[in-house]
């Protein structure tokens, strides 16, 4: 660990992990304080998962037609809003079961990804880094882009934050005085979505859910107020999100599960600690 401080004053990569790491753990608090407080977590799976699709299409259309205009990152984005569109059109609607179109989307997007990326011709190995995190290989624009996140998720709840508290604890009463609660179900979907794609830059596809709940179900130990529980969450996230880089820097770990172990460990800790204060 003391060779990660010593290296962080020395090599730009280490600032911009720690920058990444932060702005992280910033959206991880506030959208899945959300997420876990309406026990909707498969839904940022689901959207994690579709990510695959916008990463490989992107890839697919630069290497083989020479359409370069759409960056992975932007694939990931166009992918990610258009599964939670699609999420939220088809269980708003009531006609379908939510846990089977949930499974659809989830499994559909993965596999669109793979055929994507078996059609795209050369070694994907950056594509590849997406499914398990490169948060030390992000750059200043990466980093700008994170920002840009952050600042329109931020906006959005500070506008907002009472149509999304009412409508997480009680929709049908949300209804009745008069709130779109299904306007505020689609803006709910894509903020999922924008915090998801930013949290695969730091986790990977796979991980990215467990890094948006974990602290914020955390947090949700800790205080029942949604305002506190997005700023404990925030807090969490960031706490093992640094922890988690210097842990796995001397000795070559993946940053991004080490991320996901200390926050399972944290998760335990918090609940232990709420039992024993319970027996007392």
């Amino acid at each position: 660990m003391l060779h990660f401080f010593q290296d962080l004053w020395e090599y730009p990569f280490l600032r911009n992990a720690v920058a990444a790491a932060l702005l992280a753990a910033v959206a991880a608090g506030v959208t899945g304080s959300l997420v876990v407080v309406r026990r909707s977590t498969y839904l940022a799976g689901a959207v994690s998962h579709s990510v695959l699709a916008g990463l490989g299409l992107a890839r697919l259309l630069e290497r083989r037609f020479g359409i370069g205009w759409l960056p992975p990152m932007a694939g990931a984005v166009l992918a990610a809003v258009a599964a939670a569109v699609l999420l939220a059109w088809l269980t708003l609607r009531g006609r379908h079961r939510s846990d089977t179109v949930l499974s659809a989307v989830w499994t559909g997007g993965m596999a669109l990804g793979v055929s994507f990326v078996a059609a795209t011709p050369g070694y994907q190995d950056d594509l590849m880094s997406y499914l398990f995190g490169s948060i030390l290989l992000l750059s200043g624009a990466d980093l700008l882009w994170m920002l840009a996140a952050d600042l329109v998720l931020l906006g959005v709840m500070i506008v907002c934050y009472n149509r999304f508290l009412a409508i997480a604890f009680n929709a049908e009463l949300a209804r009745v005085r008069g709130v779109a609660t299904a306007r505020y179900e689609v803006l709910y979907y894509i903020l999922t979505a924008l915090t998801v794609v930013l949290l695969v830059r730091v986790a990977g596809i796979v991980l990215a859910v467990a890094l948006l709940t974990l602290p914020a179900a955390a947090a949700g130990l800790l205080t029942r107020r949604l305002d506190r529980m997005m700023a404990a969450a925030a807090a969490i996230g960031a706490g093992v999100s640094l922890l988690g880089l210097a842990l796995s820097y001397g000795p070559g770990w993946p940053p991004g599960a080490t991320i996901v172990e200390l926050a399972i460990l944290v998760y335990w800790a918090v609940a232990l600690r709420k039992k024993l204060c319970a027996r007392a």
